[in-house]
């Protein structure tokens, strides 16, 4: 329709101008050669466009000089839009094949921006084919097409850019909601990521113990709490009243005794009724489950995280092109501070030279036998005081339990928490005594770290199990006691019925307040108790040493120093470092105990919440305000599988003991969701044979059965042997291509 209206106007202007119909052809042919220009090239595309358009305003002034009549002019003005507007071209004037090179031209120019990134090409020349591809796409994108399908197909490239856009904005927007992220980055700047590695650890510690307090609140605590009796209702859940005077002093509850004691805190409070609540909920099967899924949870992420780590930092050997390694990947860019770049430039130039001088050392002929000798001191004297902390541990609980039978009333408060003090005095006392031990036996640096983390590592877990095997005695003690508690029970039962129904069986039954029942000693909540008050009283201790330690001695160094008798800032005292290794063992540590005392006290997944909550402010504080970065800068991805590894050690050896008490010790017959049975897991035999079909029952006997239980074991063993040895044959085999890739290398440069 456009092309007749054209050409009805060109009749009407014929007898106006003579000259028309030559400039009428010499536009058409020049229109012809501009569209097919268009489509020869698109690197050349942009300059022969310029130039056409250059010629087309020209003419169209010399046109519109020439004719008087508006049809023409108008008509000259369509035809210049349809030729030229800005340089577009117009899909209804291209032919199919020119349209189809067209659309050849973008997607060649689409796959170039995608494959830019790993051009051999300078960045001058990266960055205007860049620039130049970017302009050519959104030129011509929208115009293929014809008609209606040229909209829809303009609408579906703005649509996708949109979406596009609108996923690097929801990018950007989860990184922004990432807890304490703007923390820790600042903390990465001023200080390096190998202290920025413990924020980072610390805050995926803190998501571990949010999913562990959602199943141990949302599972146990809750239900027990809105279904199950209420308080005061059986002797399990009501004070005894010996204790009720005292039962709601600070002093009683800072050591969960009391009203703390007889709570949804501990697991003597929850009842052993198979079902609770109009929900009918089975509250004995699910503080079991709960307590093997956590357990099994903390496995999987862990094991998850030391895949992820791997599989991140990648395979091979730093021996090859030792020095390249150190020149281009040894600066680490996130650094922000003077200081720390300072002292980064100081460990890089530090680390040059260790690796050139490491082989003169080595040839050194040194006093071997002197060093040996002292290094067989160190590591004595390191043994005696791991032996000495050990044996004090097991004394003061052994002292403690005394104490207990003798009613903590009559005692100090020194003498009630001596434990707790104790431990965590050792926990922070012993490893300077092990640092200034290391100086004697003149190991490398690094060499000296690793055995620095390795005693440090042996003394906590030392002094934890020697507290375990403390209170497996006062566990049996208390089993004894319940023996004859039991007995106590069944005499006073017997009295008070021959008492009450002899001569009138007719009369009412006499009541009895919950509070006066006798009862046995509860071990689970004892066991408990101890573990919830060790973690309160390392927190506390953690928190003054923060405060003592860094803040009081940063305010004397910053404040004394003008009028001291030397530099406090250069020498002593100075301001403190960030101990990152000893702060991931203590949390390390932290949270075995977490996993270990899990299952009788309930509680303690939301303290160790809590207790990680203020450590990450107050902590990110201290950093900044109290610290200076450390002379020494190492990069954080060497030891982040380390300090997984240690706390995947940490949660098998926490695991154990809980394990031992569920599968041999009864439980206690009077309080807990398992009293009343043999066995804690026989909860699972108990709703196998009640809630389920018989046969599910015996297929899952026969599932337990341990003649096939361990041939199932045995063939795991069988396939993580042959994984680990196809691993090792696949590293060894990446070794030897890489002495074949250097030989080949080798032979090209001498030809």
């Amino acid at each position: 329709e456009r092309r007749e209206r054209s050409r009805r106007r060109k009749g009407k202007a014929e007898h106006e101008t003579s000259g028309h119909e030559g400039n009428k052809r010499e536009r058409d042919q020049t229109r012809a050669n501009k569209n097919e220009e268009k489509i020869e090239s698109g690197d050349q595309l942009k300059e022969k466009e310029k130039a056409l358009g250059v010629k087309k305003k020209k003419k169209r002034r010399k046109k519109v000089v020439e004719t008087s009549s508006e049809p023409e002019t108008s008509e000259d003005g369509d035809d210049e839009e349809e030729v030229n507007n800005d340089g577009e071209v117009r899909p209804e004037l291209l032919s199919p094949e020119e349209l189809e090179k067209l659309k050849e031209a973008v997607d060649e120019k689409k796959k170039l921006i995608q494959s830019l990134r790993g051009k051999p090409w300078p960045m001058k020349q990266k960055l205007v084919t860049l620039r130049e591809s970017q302009l050519f796409v959104e030129k011509y994108e929208g115009a293929l097409g014809k008609g209606k399908g040229r909209k829809l197909y303009a609408y579906k490239v703005m649509m996708t850019k949109k979406w596009m856009k609108f996923q690097r904005d929801f990018e950007n927007f989860k990184i922004a909601c990432i807890p304490w992220e703007m923390k820790i980055k600042e903390i990465e700047s001023h200080f390096g990521s190998s202290v920025a590695s413990y924020f980072i650890f610390l805050r995926w510690m803190y998501g571990i113990n949010m999913i562990l307090f959602s199943l141990t609140f949302g599972l146990v605590m809750v239900p027990e709490a809105l279904m199950g009796r209420a308080y005061g209702s059986i002797p399990r859940k009501t004070v005894p009243r010996a204790e009720e005077a005292g039962a709601m002093d600070f002093a009683v509850l800072w050591d969960f005794g009391g009203y703390a004691q007889y709570s949804v805190l501990f697991y003597g409070y929850y009842n052993n009724q198979r079902a609770i609540g109009w929900f009918k909920f089975r509250m004995p099967l699910s503080y079991f489950l709960v307590g093997v899924g956590t357990v099994a949870y903390s496995y999987m992420v862990v094991i998850r995280t030391m895949a992820r780590n791997a599989n991140e930092s990648g395979i091979g050997d730093d021996n090859s092109f030792n020095f390249s390694w150190k020149m281009f990947t040894s600066w680490d860019y996130l650094i922000g501070n003077p200081e720390t770049a300072d002292n980064k430039f100081a460990s890089i130039t530090t680390s040059f030279k260790e690796a050139i001088l490491e082989e003169q050392e080595s040839r050194k002929d040194d006093n071997i036998h002197l060093t040996r000798f002292l290094r067989v001191l160190a590591n004595f004297l390191v043994l005696c005081c791991l032996a000495g902390s050990g044996y004090l541990i097991y004394f003061v609980v052994r002292r403690s339990q005394k104490f207990a039978l003798d009613g903590l009333e009559n005692h100090t408060w020194w003498e009630r928490n001596e434990v707790n003090m104790v431990m965590s005095l050792l926990g922070m006392f012993c490893p300077m005594l092990f640092d200034v031990i290391s100086t004697l036996e003149n190991y490398h640096p690094r060499v000296a770290l690793q055995w620095q983390l390795g005693r440090i590592f042996a003394l906590f877990l030392g002094n934890l199990y020697t507290f375990i095997i403390a209170l497996m005695d006062a566990i049996n003690l208390k089993r004894k006691e319940e023996k004859v508690v039991k007995y106590n029970i069944t005499m006073w039962e017997a009295t008070l019925y021959n008492g009450t129904g002899s001569e009138n069986s007719t009369a009412p039954p006499i009541t009895i307040h919950p509070a006066d029942v006798p009862r046995g000693p509860c071990w689970e909540t004892m066991v408990g108790q101890e573990f919830v008050r060790l973690i309160i009283s390392d927190t506390m201790t953690t928190y003054i040493t923060l405060l003592i330690g860094d803040f009081l001695r940063a305010v004397l160094v910053r404040f004394l120093n003008h009028c001291w008798c030397w530099d406090l800032e250069a020498g002593f005292p100075s301001y403190s470092e960030f101990d990152v290794s000893g702060n991931v063992l203590g949390l390390i540590f932290n949270q075995g105990m977490i996993w270990m005392g899990a299952f009788y006290a309930p509680c303690l997944p939301a303290l160790n919440l809590l207790r990680l909550h203020v450590s990450m402010y107050l902590q990110c504080w201290a950093v900044m305000c109290c610290n200076v970065p450390q002379e020494r800068v190492f990069k954080a991805s060497g030891s982040n599988n380390f300090y997984m590894a240690m706390l995947l050690v940490i949660l098998f050896l926490s695991t154990l003991p809980a394990i031992y008490t569920i599968v041999t010790i009864p439980p206690s017959f009077d309080c807990g969701p398992f009293s009343g049975k043999n066995r804690m897991f026989d909860v699972i035999q108990e709703t196998l044979e009640s809630d389920f079909p018989a046969w599910f029952s015996k297929v899952f006997s026969y599932a337990s059965n341990p003649g096939l239980v361990l041939p199932f074991i045995l063939l795991m063993v069988l396939a993580i042997y042959y994984l680990q040895s196809t691993s090792k044959s696949y590293k060894e085999a990446n070794v030897e291509l890489k002495k074949k890739l250097q030989m080949v290398i080798q032979r090209l440069d001498n030809f």
